[in-house]
């Protein structure tokens, strides 16, 4: 009695602490518990002629002690330099293989004790799949014969993972090209407790390097050291009987990728000097051509440090850039340079070409295509028939060239030209096949392609398949999906010519699940996975799609919750959570389009507000918070008016339907979100408290850009002002929950953001909490943190929000403050 006594009375003080608490972590109540500790349904993939499934189980989330390995942040990685793979990799336990017309899976036989399996790469032929496994003490190589449903190890823990791009499969299936950890590895150095042998010393030369606040960066020459060892890889050919070949010597292998017929790979490392200002994918790099027995061929590629792009997020660096292989040839390299210096303020016709390299892969390529925007691939088809995509940011266009590599003095003809945010025209995918060479490619009848597309309208979601004349532009309509109370998604087509595409169909309340279907069929509709739904607590929530409008006529949209037995004509009232993430447009009619479906599957997560349906709110998710700059006017010009504009609509909108009790209304948000949470406590009245996770407060931290906003704060220092709650923190009157990942490792949202804010609220005498989780990053995944968050945010709703009528906070009527 006397230990309830004091955990009540522990609980009780609370939310009225002044100084720091010595909290352990806690637990959410019932109602959130149960939709938070249960299985998963798996991952799942499938071959490409939809035989073969296989199904990838994990558990929801990691532990605290897993996120407290050993961990070392360098040049925007983070390892664990004990097993030699991303510290934060997502790691799965089971896989169990399935016949697509069986009933039952199958487990797979002879795995490891507790499995942790990533990096998994099917073979040419597709009858296996290579994979690792990371023990404790490093990263091993396994091979699952798909038909027998046997796995069994090919090598010792001696992979290495850091860079990524582990497995690379030759195109005979009988072997491997993995990185392993070289012999000539050194001792890495412990910078906890090396004694410097001098300062660390940057220059600047008078360039101009506006480059945004990376994190995890390399810092000092003993970072510098540590990375370069656990970078360097040799490469090692592994065959299916695990005897092994070195390759390639020692090197920081980057990217490796063979050639469709596999007679050539194309390597890329990482080379000298690093920078203390970017990431490693922007070091020095070369990429080398060596033929499938690792004899060179010819250096294709020589890329100095990126430190000094020019401003603008369509800014390129000069030279060769994006290498590729052409798809449906043995081995032709494909890749692109500017036209516009890489400046986005250059007035130029075409902004990139683009060239072919064939064998032996020296000098100077063809030119058979010039893009009028930044090149962004191309999907091939045939020796006359390619499809090129370009895309400009700054108006928010794209475009789909189709033309003929052979005759590259003949005109493009461009099949789309469309702003990529005007989801309604958006006219779909274009749809693949396997060669035979294993490669992607168009996937074609004589002059005709095949698009799959999602389907947004103004009626609602109906996604599609067209038939389109390559040479006309003109499509025809071949599938529509028709339903009204569920949601069908064309995942990937099996056999268009005959119709068969694998489709994934769910409910509210319906778990997804896949199946084939013939649209060429009446009845050709086959369910192949039969997932239960883990979230039976939700399922007689109220669900559906509310529209409502600004008050500048602008549409917008949200996902409205009820609790379950909540009757509507009841007149009671509730307290109801908004949820939010702003976005940036350049054109009204964009921004007003209504992208959510009722009959998405409700699955909460542990950044979701969905929870709390259960707790007895309203809960209106995803509403929309778009920010709009037509023309020359930004987007961020008119921020805070439109963020409040957005918010009021919204309450206005549930208001009306009669639910809720306009006077205890919370806002929250992940993130960019939580900066747009800030936003709206500090300047309208129209909360009774906020939730802002993972944010960033103070924007001159973040001088050279942020989120969309590409001017530097020199040239907007009113919006970079404006826009930044803690210029404003003396506004604060209205609670605040503050929670940030004290690893976060986001660019611009360092933890340092929440703890300078809540410093600044605290100092101003506003209500506020500042939460720091211990190894977390910008998402969170341990379960003890994930658990203490919800517990958390429960604890502040229902005090402030729920029972605000016992510690109300006066407000002035305006909705708007200055």
């Amino acid at each position: 009695m006397k230990k309830l006594f004091f955990c009540f009375l522990a609980i009780s003080f609370l939310f009225t602490a002044t100084a720091q608490e010595n909290l352990t972590y806690q637990k959410p109540p019932q109602e959130i518990l149960e939709l938070v500790d249960v299985p998963l349904a798996p991952t799942t993939i499938i071959d490409s002629k939809g035989e073969m499934m296989v199904f990838l189980y994990r558990d929801q989330y990691k532990s605290i002690a897993e996120l407290s390995e050993t961990e070392m942040r360098l040049g925007g990685l983070r390892i664990n330099p004990v097993t030699n793979i991303n510290s934060r990799a997502t790691f799965y336990n089971n896989v169990q293989v399935k016949a697509v017309n069986s009933k039952e899976p199958m487990e797979v036989k002879g795995l490891p004790a507790n499995p942790k399996l990533t990096n998994f790469t099917w073979s040419p032929d597709e009858t296996k799949i290579a994979m690792t496994h990371t023990s404790d003490t490093g990263v091993e190589l396994w091979v699952l014969e798909i038909s027998t449903g046997q796995a069994r190890k090919l090598t010792e823990g001696n992979l290495n993972a850091n860079m990524r791009d582990v497995i690379n499969w030759f195109k005979d299936n009988s072997a491997v090209l993995v990185k392993m950890i070289p012999e000539s590895r050194k001792e890495l150095i412990n910078t906890a407790t090396a004694i410097p042998e001098g300062p660390t010393v940057s220059v600047s030369d008078g360039s101009k390097a506006q480059n945004r606040t990376y994190q995890d960066l390399l810092q000092n020459p003993n970072d510098e050291y540590n990375f370069e060892q656990l970078a360097k890889a040799s490469l090692v050919k592994v065959s299916m009987n695990g005897t092994k070949k070195e390759w390639k010597d020692a090197r920081m292998y980057s990217s490796i990728s063979f050639s469709p017929d596999g007679n050539f790979v194309m390597v890329t490392s990482i080379k000298k000097p690093f920078s203390y200002l970017v990431p490693y994918y922007r070091f020095p790099s070369e990429s080398i051509i060596y033929d499938k027995e690792g004899k060179e061929i010819s250096k294709v590629n020589d890329v100095p440090l990126i430190e000094d792009l020019p401003q603008g997020f369509m800014a390129e660096r000069e030279g060769r850039r994006d290498f590729s292989w052409r798809n449906d040839v043995p081995a032709t390299l494909v890749y692109a340079k500017v036209l516009d210096g890489g400046d986005p303020e250059n007035e130029v016709a075409f902004r990139d070409e683009v060239f072919l390299l064939n064998a032996p892969f020296k000098g100077e390529g063809k030119s058979i295509l010039k893009t009028k925007d930044r090149f962004s691939g191309i999907t091939w088809g045939n020796n006359n028939t390619a499809i090129a995509y370009d895309r400009w940011w700054n108006n928010r266009n794209t475009r789909t060239y189709v033309f003929d590599p052979s005759q590259p003095n003949k005109t493009p003809k461009v099949l789309f030209n469309r702003n990529y945010q005007d989801r309604y025209s958006d006219p779909g995918s274009f749809v693949t096949k396997k060669n035979q060479f294993g490669a992607s490619v168009l996937s074609m009848d004589a002059n005709k392609a095949f698009l799959l597309g999602d389907g947004f309208s103004e009626e609602g979601q109906f996604p599609f398949v067209d038939e389109i004349n390559l040479e006309t532009g003109e499509t025809k309509r071949l599938y529509r999906s028709e339903y009204t109370d569920k949601k069908e998604s064309l995942v990937e087509a099996i056999d268009i010519k005959n119709g068969k595409l694998l489709v994934r169909i769910e409910a509210s309340a319906e778990y997804p699940n896949y199946y084939i279907r013939n649209i060429k069929a009446k009845n050709g509709l086959t369910q192949i996975t039969n997932f239960v739904n883990p979230f039976k607590a939700l399922e007689d929530v109220s669900k559906e799609v509310i529209i409502y409008k600004r008050d500048d006529g602008l549409e917008l949209s949200g996902t409205l919750y009820l609790p379950a037995n909540y009757d509507k004509n009841s007149g009671k009232k509730l307290p109801m959570i908004l949820w939010a993430y702003p976005r940036e447009f350049k054109d009204k009619a964009s921004a007003g389009q209504n992208t959510s479906n009722a009959n998405d599957f409700t699955y909460p997560y542990y950044g979701s507000p969905i929870y709390w349906v259960n707790r007895g709110y309203v809960v209106l998710d995803d509403a929309a918070f778009p920010i709009v700059g037509e023309g020359d006017e930004q987007p961020n010009d008119s921020f805070r008016t439109q963020l409040v504009a957005n918010g009021k609509a919204a309450i206005d909108a549930v208001a009306e339907f009669g639910y809720i009790d306009r006077d205890r209304v919370a806002v929250g948000g992940h993130s960019y979100g939580a900066f747009m949470t800030a936003n709206l406590l500090s300047h309208s009245n129209l909360f009774a408290a906020g939730i802002a996770r993972s944010g960033a407060y103070n924007r001159t931290l973040t001088p050279f850009g942020f989120q969309s906003e590409e001017r530097n704060y020199w040239e907007a220092p009113e919006v970079y002002y404006g826009m930044s709650p803690f210029m404003h923190a003396e506004k604060m009157k209205t609670p605040l929950l503050l929670i940030h990942g004290e690893a976060d490792n986001n660019s611009g949202t360092y933890p340092m953001q929440s703890e300078r804010y809540f410093n600044a609220l605290k100092g101003l005498g506003a209500t506020a909490r500042l939460v720091m989780l211990p190894k977390e990053s910008h998402g969170y995944s341990a379960k003890e943190s994930v658990l203490h968050v919800l517990w958390e945010q429960d604890q502040w709703l229902e005090k402030y929000v729920k029972n605000k009528e016992k510690t109300s906070i006066e407000q002035p009527e305006e909705v708007m403050k200055n």
